[in-house]
């Protein structure tokens, strides 16, 4: 069965491959973002029912993440637009280990809607996409928590998942935890990059203070530096939060993808050999 299914945040680093994968199945997809037709904001949330408009499921991505303020909100108000709109089902992506993104679990719980909630581990893409990328162009990654040991997920794996239970109502209800196969620190992840692009890369480890002020001098905004300091101190900080899941072998019938093998994958992109910008 084919499903018109809106896809929010669909550009994004996991929402622009859900949409490639459910395209490929030949579903009706449409992408949910600022600039698309018809426009979704989750700031303005009259966008919200012209968005759901003609669709039966969607995959919610909330940014810049499910733990800042506004959020519970924000979900509330979708959910609400959503079972007015008719929808089937919705999958949200949610934060492991993340007290406040769990506020926003229950909103979908128990919001009348079949759903399915995928939890995801750090992503490995962040070092080849994100906020860490500038930090491997040079050659130096300042990060807090060196003694954390964190199961970083590949986000390849994530849509795998995502794709699979948004069409698959065997998984309704269900929390699926998205990790990878091992558990590394900064360090040893800075470690297996730097063997595999073939020049020195080096992990220095800073306080989640320092770190802070680095974003602020960059000019970045106070909801980030926020956000940041939640997730390095309220995640990583929780040990129970650097546990390896094995969802992703149980809905896909496959073993995560290791850090090193992301390493590999990546480095045929060229990613790491353009100049750095910071």
């Amino acid at each position: 069965m084919k499903h018109n299914i809106l896809v929010i945040g669909g550009t994004g680093k996991t929402g622009r491959r859900v949409v490639e994968r459910l395209t490929k199945q030949e579903h009706h997809v449409t992408v949910g973002s600022r600039k698309g037709t018809p426009a979704f904001d989750w700031e303005d949330h009259s966008t919200f029912a012209p968005a759901l408009k003609g669709m039966n499921r969607a995959y919610i991505v909330y940014y810049p993440d499910l733990a800042v303020p506004g959020a519970k909100e924000a979900i509330s108000a979708l959910t609400e637009a959503a079972v007015k709109a008719g929808l089937e089902k919705v999958v949200l992506l949610s934060g492991k280990g993340e007290t406040e993104a769990e506020a926003c679990e229950k909103i979908v719980a128990n919001s009348g809607l079949n759903y399915t909630l995928v939890r995801a581990s750090w992503f490995n893409q962040n070092f080849s996409e994100g906020p860490f990328l500038d930090f491997v162009l040079a050659g130096q990654v300042a990060l807090p928590m060196p003694e954390a040991e964190i199961p970083f997920v590949d986000v390849d794996d994530i849509a795998d998942v995502v794709t699979k239970v948004l069409v698959d109502d065997s998984y309704n209800g269900e929390t699926i935890t998205v990790t990878g196969p091992e558990k590394l620190t900064f360090e040893q992840a800075v470690k297996i990059l730097a063997q595999g692009i073939g020049r020195e890369i080096q992990y220095i480890p800073i306080s989640i203070e320092e770190f802070k002020g680095g974003m602020k001098a960059a000019g970045l905004p106070d909801s980030y530096v926020w956000l940041f300091g939640y997730l390095f101190k309220e995640v990583l900080g929780n040990p129970h939060n650097q546990e390896i899941s094995h969802d992703v072998e149980k809905v896909l019938g496959r073993r995560a993808t290791s850090f090193e093998e992301y390493t590999q994958k990546n480095i045929a992109t060229g990613v790491w050999n353009q100049e750095v910008t910071v």
